[in-house]
């Protein structure tokens, strides 16, 4: 059995799935694009580490941060850790709230490899240029891709440069079935809650030294570190470089992580079957149906 509690932060899915896998016969699988990487501890919001001891945990603090982690490396890392676990007659827990990431791992999605393509000339551009030249090739992306994820802009227009076919077409060819048997859990919180419960994490995480932990990262790495772009890291890095203050920098995490949480909730949503709880003892419950 695959049991997936997922949704955004500050729902518990950490405690709750720490105490699903100890009824369940269960080991603990991560979820999220950012809790892989070594040395993010408190920015990510890692189960603490006594979790650890108690059940088996995977794919946590395993990749070096100066390492470019890819979705279809995750993918690989994921099922792998899977298979193995099944195969021991144990339980899966994936928990986490990356919802492309799980995504990915769990349905058939398919990663080719890449020829080398030439970008030097699309990296040159701002992003309204940029977004138009995607405009020009992939218009179905382009509406769902802002301008400003410059990132996003590129990597579609290199889908398309290094393999003859855009985005959505590949999108299109695969049908995106479930290749485990899943079960996809997500409790169930009011918006005006979990806001509140997402500005006080923000706050104790800058009490347990966040600015300190930003700090290393960027000293020993610099900032074009792919791992720095993570809420909680990105806006802390002008509060160092004396751009803005540090309180500025408080109430940009708080706002990001709050516009993602709503992503978060939105794209889950509309992307797995889920099932929602009211908390962990009710979440045991279902599962014992």
């Amino acid at each position: 059995m695959i049991i997936v509690i997922t949704g955004p932060t500050c729902m518990g899915k950490s405690e709750t799935a720490l105490e699903v896998a100890k009824v369940f016969n269960a080991e603990v699988v991560n979820g999220d694009a950012f809790q892989c990487y070594k040395e993010m501890d408190i920015g990510v919001a890692k189960p603490p580490k006594e979790y650890f001891s108690i059940v088996p945990h995977h794919l946590f603090s395993f990749v070096d941060i100066d390492r470019d982690y890819s979705i279809a490396n995750y993918q690989k890392d994921l099922r792998k850790a899977v298979d193995e676990i099944l195969s021991r007659g144990k339980n899966v827990v994936i928990v986490g709230g990356s919802g492309l990431y799980i995504r990915s791992a769990l349905y058939d999605y398919e990663f080719s490899q890449d020829p080398d393509v030439d970008m030097s000339k699309y990296e040159k551009m701002n992003n309204e240029e940029l977004h138009k030249e995607l405009e020009n090739i992939d218009p179905e992306q382009a509406k769902i891709i802002h301008k400003n994820n410059r990132k996003r802009v590129l990597r579609a227009i290199e889908i398309y440069l290094g393999q003859g076919r855009t985005k959505t077409d590949l999108i299109e060819s695969q049908e995106h079935k479930l290749v485990y048997d899943a079960k996809f859990f997500v409790r169930n919180m009011d918006r005006k809650v979990l806001y509140s419960l997402i500005d006080k994490r923000v706050d104790k995480m800058i009490e347990q030294g966040l600015l300190s932990e930003v700090k290393s990262i960027f000293e020993k790495y610099g900032e074009g570190c792919k791992a720095l772009q993570a809420i909680g890291y990105k806006e802390l890095i002008p509060v160092l470089k004396d751009e803005y203050s540090l309180d500025t920098g408080i109430e940009l995490v708080k706002k990001n992580s709050r516009n993602y949480a709503k992503r978060q909730v939105t794209y889950i949503k509309h992307q797995f079957p889920v099932v929602f709880y009211e908390n962990t003892q009710d979440l045991l419950g279902i599962l014992n149906k």
